[in-house]
């Protein structure tokens, strides 16, 4: 299955409802600290929208709704893979994307025969307080060697203006948050994006 180059993230349904009519054709939910009910209830919400706009949807950590809600993908950090049950995610015929920052990680995640692989963050983020420091763009390409051909994801400081600089490191998609989602006009910041990664 070939993945679109262009992989933001959101953490409500309200963006996917500004993304996906602008042609988003992959998109990461990952919503915290909310309860189960409304975790239930914006994933089923997410997954009829990007259905009905023909988009691939990746949920981040919550397996078990991922599981009984009949999602097609999953997204797990080190740390939740500590806590998932491989076995019934396997089962269920769920996709898997794993995040990496370090050999040891990158290890764990190739064992585990993955979708994709991501790697970051490649440039200095805001989004959350990270042990990493910028992985570079000589990760990137180290990870391309290592990775074979699974899809290999940059996230991390992304923009439009590096996105080609991560394409040229071997990444086969870039992946943002914050250059979107704090942008002064996210719709634009999202069509700029599009135009640069198709």
């Amino acid at each position: 299955m070939m993945l679109d180059r262009f992989y933001p993230i959101f953490d409500h349904p309200d963006w996917l409802r500004r993304a996906l009519p602008l042609g988003v054709k992959l998109v990461q939910m990952r919503i915290k600290d909310s309860p189960t009910h409304e975790l239930r209830s914006m994933i089923q919400t997410s997954q009829q929208l990007c259905r009905a706009a023909g988009a691939t949807l990746v949920i981040n950590d919550h397996w078990q709704l991922a599981i009984d809600l009949g999602c097609d993908w999953l997204h797990l950090g080190q740390e939740d893979l500590d806590d998932a049950d491989l076995g019934a995610i396997r089962r269920a015929g769920l996709r898997l994307g794993v995040s990496t920052h370090d050999h040891a990680e990158l290890d764990r995640a190739l064992c585990l025969s993955p979708d994709y692989v991501a790697l970051g963050p490649v440039w200095p983020t805001i989004l959350k307080k990270m042990k990493w420091h910028q992985q570079g763009l000589g990760r990137l390409r180290e990870w391309r060697r290592l990775t074979g051909n699974i899809p290999l994801v940059a996230i991390g400081g992304l923009s439009v203006a590096r996105a080609p600089l991560a394409f040229g490191a071997g990444a086969d998609i870039v992946s943002v948050v914050t250059d979107i989602t704090l942008n002064a006009d996210p719709e634009q910041r999202i069509r700029d994006w599009i135009e640069a990664t198709r």
